[in-house]
């Protein structure tokens, strides 16, 4: 059709056929290498319409390779190129014979450089901000992952060092009256042994809990609970550790009671391990200004080994995940105490 309606040019030939296919090629490499594709296309473009060929629509191949070069390179590159385009196209113009372009004014030209860099624009930031939501979301979800992996460690830590704990003294009460005292060495024994099985059965309600499943039926609800404050004071007072309570907790949201628990039995594992011939421990409850203080307080003389690690990160973890305060110190007159301050929402007092 561009032939038809330029009877001065030259036929289209064979070499010409071949310029135009040239002038596509190099599109195929146009995501690689944009600015030199764009490049490599416009010359062959105006070399083309110098030649003397019929015009024609051969400009949109270069106008291709800007809109990709304006998606890869960002509009400042491609502008930049689009205005050289359209000063070769004047200066070829200008410096051949005939009318080899569809008839096109000058603002048209410009126009339709500056519609591709627009367009192409628009969609450099709509990739840029898909791009930005999906590492927002894999960051997130790597952030949970990591939550989890903490609350597991957590969980089963405090689950798992409590009753070990219990079961390492009463084997070494055990295992020093064995021939003297037979009678003692039994109960030490029966102690492991309930204390093994009471840590089996946590455990596995534990797992089924992390894991996100359904309980399966006649598996024992986590203990995790200040319900469930007793267990913990029998197993202390089984290792002639005495515990007085005082105060009252009070109706605490699942979240909160369940952080306060743990606190509570991760303090007593570690008066049990570290202290100093401890022979007594002080729980203490309070509410005040919608949060739940609990002190735990021993009486040993001392640590007998750093009270650091993952007991005391833990606690702290848990408290702060809650929007709580946490602190644990030697005390003057030389045992320990941990404290815990927890906000309680006021549908959970």
């Amino acid at each position: 059709m561009a032939a038809r309606q330029q009877p001065d040019a030259r036929a289209l030939d064979l070499v010409g056929y071949g310029w135009l296919v040239a002038t596509a090629l190099p599109l195929l490499a146009c995501r690689r290498y944009p600015l030199l594709a764009f490049a490599v296309s416009s010359v062959l473009a105006l070399t083309y319409y110098w030649s003397g060929y019929p015009g024609g629509p051969a400009i949109v191949l270069p106008g291709a390779a800007l809109f990709v070069l304006t998606r890869v390179r960002g509009p400042a590159t491609a502008s930049i190129a689009g205005a050289a385009l359209l000063v070769a196209l004047y200066l070829v113009h200008a410096g051949s014979s005939g009318d080899w372009l569809p008839p096109l004014p000058a603002a048209g030209l410009v126009a339709g450089v500056a519609a591709v860099v627009g367009i192409g624009t628009a969609l450099r930031h709509r990739r840029a901000a898909q791009r930005a939501t999906r590492e927002q979301q894999a960051e997130h979800a790597q952030r949970l992952a990591e939550q989890d992996r903490l609350r597991v460690a957590r969980e089963v830590h405090d689950v798992v060092a409590h009753s070990l704990a219990m079961i390492n003294v009463q084997a070494g009460v055990a295992a020093h009256v064995a021939d003297r005292r037979p009678e003692e060495a039994r109960k030490a024994l029966q102690h492991i042994k309930e204390a093994s099985a009471e840590a089996l059965t946590d455990l596995r309600a534990t797992l089924e809990v992390l894991r996100g499943g359904d309980r399966k039926e006649g598996t024992a609800e986590p203990s995790a609970s200040l319900r469930h404050i007793a267990e913990l004071i029998d197993h202390a007072q089984a290792v002639g550790i005495d515990v007085y309570v005082r105060g009252e907790p009070g109706e605490l949201p699942p979240d909160v009671d369940g952080a306060a628990y743990r606190i509570l039995q991760e303090s007593l594992t570690n008066v049990i391990r570290h202290a100093n011939q401890p022979s007594s421990v002080t729980v203490q409850f309070g509410r005040r200004d919608g949060s739940l203080e609990m002190v735990v307080r021993d009486d040993g003389m001392g640590a007998t080994a750093p009270r650091q690690g993952n007991g005391l990160r833990g606690m702290r973890e848990r408290s702060e995940a809650l929007g709580g305060r946490f602190t644990a110190s030697a005390t003057v007159e030389g045992g320990f105490e941990v404290r815990a301050v927890l906000p309680v929402p006021a549908t959970g007092s």
